[in-house]
């Protein structure tokens, strides 16, 4: 499955099929801020429709999950950001907001009674066998979702099925024959599989010193900022109990239980005073910042200076992204809370990035050195090796094959199968990673009886992925694809 992706990462889901919205029981995952054009309230618009940020977000959420599940939950988001998966999301929705163009164009609609219909017959909202309204509303909110925005991404969801379902078709006889011959066929195959242990490389510090003298600009350190810093400590209210009562009436909703459910005031009594603690501290933080930007602080009032780079800040991502944005101009940040603390932040001076010395740097350019070098020499070595090279002999493989080939795992087996049958030489060579090279030489060939009951299946969704294809490439001719957001 991980090879599967990182081969198809552009492409993980074919996104124009959608049974229903998925439901996220996990919650968005965040991803920074983003910088947006003249467009606000949008980051594209496709036709006549414009994409929101929640929908962007709710594509990219899911993504994360699939390859979270995957990766049997050690994805995170510096790999998201290596697969691209915010370009991936931003696919997702802009050939689902295609079809979408396509649908007014013909004036589809979903009516009421096909959206109810769909809502009630999901089981997550069930209750004893049967949907239920307060489950469905109280699930949603759990979830972030409102009502509106869940229905109106089903009804989209079900229109897009609509428009589809006019374009299928039935398999023929002659193409399931076709496709039936095609995986028929069989290679038996002499093999060898090159890695890093087949090859030497000169890691002294000469070697890497040169490397590294003809790449500096690649190894510098973080630009960083030196800060001042004022803390606001976390402060009581002294609330009594009017002041309890009072606030609790005001914001009831704010006090709930791990279900949702409205907390009463004697089960919420320690939530509310904690809050209005934080409100107290949040009023004095403010107190102090105006004082601090008249410079008009007490003199016996701390402020820490400290200079702070991406990777060592005691901040979140998000206040650490505010810092980023400073200038000297407009060097301060309001109250943000850290902790059970408010912080108030001046920038100082910004300090540009500087090149690391050979000795700072030398562990990021062993590792850089080790891939670029071990690559070129390991290509080099199967350049050369390929017209004569001895190896393995395997039994009669199919573009099926899943059990491991001696040397290979069995998603490296299924990568190299899939490239074997793809390619029309007789001997060559197939490169499963940058140190990893499998020779081949087709000894025999020979046909085999491989026709199964989901032949027919597999030659509908060969049609299907082929149609979409098609489908999208016109679509895009035929509506304006504009993006408000930089960098996509």
């Amino acid at each position: 499955m991980i090879t599967w992706m990182q081969r198809h990462r552009k492409y993980l889901v074919i996104t124009i099929w959608i049974s229903t919205i998925a439901f996220v029981g996990a919650g968005f995952v965040g991803w920074g801020q983003y910088s947006y054009g003249d467009k606000a309230g949008a980051v594209a618009k496709v036709g006549d429709i414009s994409i929101s940020q929640r929908e962007w977000q709710q594509a990219y959420s899911r993504l994360y999950g699939q390859y979270n599940q995957a990766f049997q939950g050690n994805f995170d988001e510096k790999q998201a950001e290596s697969f691209g998966l915010k370009q991936q999301a931003m696919r997702q929705v802009v050939e689902q907001t295609l079809i979408l163009n396509l649908a007014n164009s013909y004036n589809m609609e979903v009516s009421s009674g096909e959206l109810s219909k769909v809502i009630t017959s999901q089981e997550m909202f069930f209750e004893n066998g049967k949907f239920s309204k307060e489950i469905y509303v109280k699930a949603l909110k759990q979830n972030n979702l409102s009502v509106a925005d869940y229905e109106g991404d089903l009804r989209n969801s079900i229109l897009i099925q609509k428009v589809l379902s006019l374009f299928q078709s039935e398999t023929l006889p002659l193409e399931e024959k076709i496709f039936t011959t095609a995986n028929s066929i069989a290679d038996k195959i002499e093999y060898k599989v090159l890695d890093a242990n087949d090859i030497t490389l000169d890691s002294s510090d000469e070697a890497l010193k040169a490397f590294w003298e003809a790449r500096q600009q690649n190894y510098m350190n973080n630009p960083s900022f030196t800060l001042q810093v004022l803390t606001q400590e976390k402060i009581s209210a002294d609330a009594d109990e009017t002041a309890v009562q009072e606030h609790y009436k005001a914001n009831r909703s704010d006090f709930t239980d791990a279900e949702g459910k409205i907390l009463e005031l004697d089960a919420a009594k320690e939530l509310v005073i904690a809050a209005l603690d934080e409100k107290a501290t949040n009023k004095q933080a403010l107190r102090g910042y105006i004082a601090f930007k008249k410079e008009k602080l007490d003199t016996a009032t701390a402020v820490e200076t400290m200079t702070v780079d991406e990777a060592n800040h005691p901040f979140t991502t998000e206040i650490f992204a505010e810092i980023t944005a400073l200038n000297i101009t407009s060097p301060f940040i309001k109250p943000r809370k850290v902790g059970d603390k408010y912080v108030t932040i001046k920038l100082q001076q910004m300090n540009p990035a500087t090149a690391k010395s050979f000795d700072e740097a030398k562990s990021s350019v062993l590792t850089e050195y080790t891939a670029q070098e071990g690559a070129q020499k390991l290509q080099a070595l199967a350049n050369s090796s390929l017209a004569s090279f001895k190896g393995t002999e395997s039994d009669f493989i199919t573009s099926t094959q899943s059990t491991p080939l001696d040397g290979l795992s069995e998603e490296e087996t299924k990568l190299f199968v899939s490239k074997l049958f793809a390619s029309s030489q007789k001997r060559g060579l197939v490169a499963l990673s940058e140190n990893k090279i499998v020779l081949f030489n087709i000894a025999d060939q020979k046909l085999i009886d491989s026709a199964s009951a989901s032949t027919a299946i597999e030659v509908a969704r060969l049609k299907a992925s082929l149609f979409d294809a098609a489908l999208i490439k016109m679509l895009e001719t035929k509506f304006t694809i504009e993006s408000y957001v930089g960098g996509n």
